[in-house]
C-alpha cells in the first residue's frame, strides 16, 4: 500500500475541513509558499464545471416554480418568490447530497453546501430574474409562450457567463466550490 498516497490524502482532508471551519487554509499555504489556490491555479474549466453543476439545480427549481406559480396562477412576484425558494433548495440539496454521499454528517454537510454555493446561487437568481423581469411581456408569459422559455433560458445562459468569473474567483481564494472539493 502507498503510505504516502494515503498521507496526502489524510492532509488534503483536513485542509479542506478547515474551510468547512471557516479558516482560509489556502491563503495559509501560499504564506508558508505551500502553493495553494490562487487565481492562476483555477481554470476556467473548473469554474464553468462548478457553475454548471450550481446551474443544474437552480434551473431545476427556479423551472418548478415558475410552472407551478405559473400553473397555479399566483402574481408574478408570488411565482417568483417561489421560483428562487426553490432555486436555493435545489442548488443547496445537489451539493448537500453529494457530500453527504462522501460521509459527512448533515450538519457538517449543510455547513459546505451553503459555504460553497450561497454567492453563486445569489448571482446566478439576480442576473436571471433580472433579465425575466426586464423582458418586455416575459413575466405576464404563459408556460406555453415561447417567450416564457426564451427568457427563462437566455436569463440562464446569461447568468452562468456572468457566475463563471465569480466562482473562478471564488475557487481561486479557497472559498464557493473550492469547499466541496475536498469531498469528491
Amino acid at each position: 500500500m502507498d503510505h504516502s498516497a494515503h498521507h496526502d490524502a489524510a492532509h488534503d482532508h483536513s485542509a479542506h475541513q478547515a474551510h468547512a471551519d471557516g479558516h482560509d487554509h489556502a491563503a495559509h499555504h501560499t504564506h508558508e509558499g505551500h502553493g495553494g489556490h490562487s487565481m492562476g491555479t483555477v481554470t476556467w474549466g473548473a469554474a464553468a464545471k462548478a457553475t454548471l453543476h450550481c446551474l443544474t439545480g437552480c434551473a431545476i427549481g427556479e423551472i418548478l416554480g415558475m410552472v407551478i406559480g405559473t400553473a397555479l396562477m399566483w402574481s408574478n412576484v408570488a411565482t417568483m418568490v417561489l421560483a428562487i425558494t426553490l432555486a436555493f433548495v435545489f442548488g443547496y440539496s445537489f451539493t448537500l447530497l453529494a457530500v453527504r454521499k462522501a460521509g459527512l454528517d448533515f450538519k457538517t454537510a449543510l455547513k459546505v453546501a451553503l459555504a460553497a454555493d450561497t454567492v453563486s446561487i445569489a448571482v446566478m437568481e439576480l442576473v436571471d430574474n433580472g433579465i425575466i423581469a426586464l423582458t418586455p411581456g416575459a413575466m405576464d408569459a404563459h408556460l406555453s409562450d415561447a417567450l416564457f422559455w426564451t427568457a427563462l433560458l437566455g436569463g440562464f445562459a446569461v447568468a452562468f457567463l456572468i457566475t463563471t468569473p465569480v466562482n473562478k474567483w471564488m475557487i481561486g481564494r479557497g472559498k464557493g466550490h473550492a469547499v466541496v472539493h475536498a469531498y469528491h
